[in-house]
């Protein structure tokens, strides 16, 4: 047996997995790299690209490396769904200008000014409100009006 064949038969001391800790292609990464020219050839030379990088640094294998990132993707878009709403009520838009400045006169000013602006904003919803029932008010009679003279008709069809 001769020297070569020996290295071929034990894999531990084999020249061909010398230098190459953990860069051995998976199934996986085989199929994403042909895909990846497929679809568009950069991705393709994007997953040689991170092979060859792997094989430098030892890292960890593509599906791994995916399976993290996926990992952490769903756990940052599962907090997204259990944080607290935002609130957007009509008077948190003036949350951010409610820090004090030092200044008594401007702060007592400024308190004034977001004041009437708030009771300002209020007027106009309840002007906003008041129209929309106006709007529906009118909707409605302009409904049994249409109503109306379409039974007068039906009934003057009939007779």
């Amino acid at each position: 047996m001769s020297n070569t064949q020996g290295a071929f038969e034990n894999n531990a001391g084999s020249p061909w997995t010398r230098g190459c800790a953990g860069s051995r292609w998976t199934p996986v990464e085989l199929i994403a790299m042909v895909l990846g020219f497929m679809v568009f050839w950069p991705i393709g030379l994007a997953i040689l690209g991170f092979k060859y990088w792997q094989r430098k640094t030892g890292g960890a294998d593509l599906q791994t490396v995916a399976a993290g990132a996926f990992r952490n993707a769903r756990s940052a878009m599962g907090d997204f769904q259990t944080a607290a709403p935002r609130n957007w009520a009509p008077q948190g838009w003036a949350r951010g200008f409610t820090a004090s400045t030092g200044n008594a006169a401007f702060d007592e000013w400024k308190g004034a000014e977001l004041s009437r602006l708030e009771a300002e904003r209020r007027r106009l919803e309840d002007a906003h409100r008041e129209f929309a029932d106006w709007l529906d008010t009118v909707r409605k009679a302009k409904d049994r009006e249409e109503f109306d003279r379409f039974m007068n008709e039906r009934r003057a069809k009939g007779a």
